[in-house]
């Protein structure tokens, strides 16, 4: 079936102030008229190589779905009961033991966001949001799991006063009985701050101030680029200075060692008549270039090098949200599972993207050890029954005539063999995923789309019910061209035995 893909990727990068990895996830709104069920929704995740996921609840059904997938969950204290958790402490723990306790270790729950923009959204509640989070942080500890759970609340980053420049931004003075307790309980309890940065409102709020380019993280001449006076530094896109700005609004309140989560963040693909750069081309643009900056490492001007994880808004287009129509075009794929657009990762690394023709393919990975791939080849043309023939001198495949070309056809031949199944592109930590065709030349790779749009499955990849290994264990070595005397020598013992 064709299904067209979208991205996520979920690579590896440090986070600040901690050895946890760095990540994009992805919130999951359910504002649908026609919301896909818990297990389609999982299934779209698995099938995205999604791996962490924000919930603006905590679903029970979903949980469930989740569970046994290892995908990391923040699940969610909705606004509406805030007020009684935060009032109670008995409350509180009869929240995480139905909402928490009663799904792990099966479902990885890793955070709780307690509200939603609370200080702006329900600034009456904003009183016992500490309580709240303290509360709920009371009954993890009872149950002895505050150390993989963190708890958190996401706000907006409209708190942040004078954004610009970022060395002069402070959170609204007005916040401080909420807002230094906050930061102290996150400090105390090795949690993050958790963030939404929306570039697209602060463009549109701008007029016209806020250059397009800017906002969506194009590339700027050095000239119109934004400079912070006071510490010149130089910035090249909005998300990153309001990141900036709250690291530099925390240290005002002698906070310095909080790390920044971004809990949302992304951009409309369709407006209305006064929303005229809600476009597919601009989301598609911001979203690819948010996912290269944070996958690049490349962090922010106060702090390079150190990546902001981020969770895109959002998975579906939620057609139900009221308000203005962007309101309902946030979502990377529609209540189908079809991707609104084709993310441009192109140069990010090895990601899953949005492919129309559902093709993915397995590689090599980047850097992997030689030894270690020549292993895994030799295990995916010997015992894994791969038809490695198009590898041999001569042959369409043969060239370049490396290791690392030659075991990413195996590893794709293999993968495709196996149906994309989950896991069948490991071969111990040396392949990954693409959406990029490694074909090239006359090497047309299993699993390609050909010229005339078929794609391309050699049968013989698969082993018939009576097939049995022909007891020849490959081992190819590379640099010396000693690949195909090895394969002729197999060969010739083969041709021995059945003669």
């Amino acid at each position: 079936m064709a299904e067209l893909f979208v991205l996520l990727l979920l690579l590896l990068v440090s986070v600040v102030y901690g050895d946890d990895d760095a990540f994009v996830g992805v919130n999951i709104g359910t504002d649908l008229s026609d919301m896909p069920k818990p297990t389609q929704v999982v299934a779209l995740l698995k099938a995205q190589n999604i791996k962490y996921v924000r919930l603006y609840d905590a679903d029970r059904a979903m949980l469930l779905a989740l569970a046994n997938t290892g995908i990391q969950v923040t699940v969610s204290v909705p606004n509406d009961q805030l007020l009684g958790i935060g009032q109670s402490n008995a409350t509180a723990a009869n929240w995480v033991a139905r909402n928490i306790i009663a799904h792990v270790p099966a479902t990885n729950i890793t955070a709780i966001a307690v509200g939603s923009e609370v200080l702006t959204a329900l600034p009456n509640a904003a009183p016992v949001l500490v309580s709240a989070l303290k509360f709920i942080h009371s009954a993890l500890v009872a149950s002895n799991l505050d150390g993989q759970i963190k708890v958190s609340t996401p706000h907006s980053s409209s708190i942040i006063l004078d954004s610009f420049p970022p060395s002069q931004a402070f959170f609204n003075r007005s916040w401080d009985p909420v807002m230094v307790p906050l930061l102290k309980f996150l400090q105390s309890t090795g949690s993050y701050l958790m963030l939404n940065v929306y570039p697209y409102y602060d463009y549109m709020q701008s007029n016209g101030v806020i250059p397009l380019d800017y906002a969506l993280f194009r590339p700027l001449p050095p000239n119109k680029e934004a400079v912070d006076a006071n510490t010149l530094l130089h910035y090249t896109n909005v998300f990153d200075a309001v990141v900036d700005a709250a690291y530099f609004a925390m240290s005002y309140l002698n906070i310095t060692n909080v790390p920044i989560v971004v809990t949302e963040s992304g951009w409309p693909s369709k407006g209305g008549s006064n929303e005229p750069d809600a476009t597919v081309e601009n989301a598609n643009s911001f979203n690819s270039n948010l996912i290269k900056h944070v996958l690049n490492n490349t962090g922010t001007p106060k702090h390079p090098g150190i990546a902001v994880s981020t969770y895109i808004y959002e998975l579906y287009n939620e057609d139900l949200r009221p308000g203005a129509v962007s309101e309902k075009n946030w979502g990377l794929f529609d209540a189908n599972g079809i991707p609104v657009y084709i993310l441009h990762l192109t140069g990010a690394g090895t990601v899953l993207a949005n492919d129309t023709t559902n093709q993915t393919f397995c590689v090599a990975k980047q850097g992997a050890d030689s030894k270690m791939l020549q292993a895994a080849l030799d295990w995916a043309c010997g015992p894994g029954k791969v038809d490695c023939s198009p590898l041999l001198q001569g042959h369409p495949c043969y060239e370049p005539d490396n290791v690392v070309a030659h075991s990413t056809y195996a590893f794709n031949a293999y993968f495709q063999r196996m149906v994309k199944s989950l896991g069948t592109c490991d071969f111990k930590g040396v392949a990954t995923i693409t959406t990029t065709d490694p074909s090239h030349g006359s090497c047309v790779f299993p699993g390609s789309v050909g010229k005339n749009g078929t794609i391309t499955n050699d049968t013989s990849l698969t082993p018939s019910s009576n097939s049995t290994s022909s007891g020849c264990p490959p081992q190819y070595f590379y640099g010396t061209g000693s690949f195909t005397t090895s394969v002729m020598i197999c060969v010739l013992l083969m041709s021995v035995v059945f003669l």
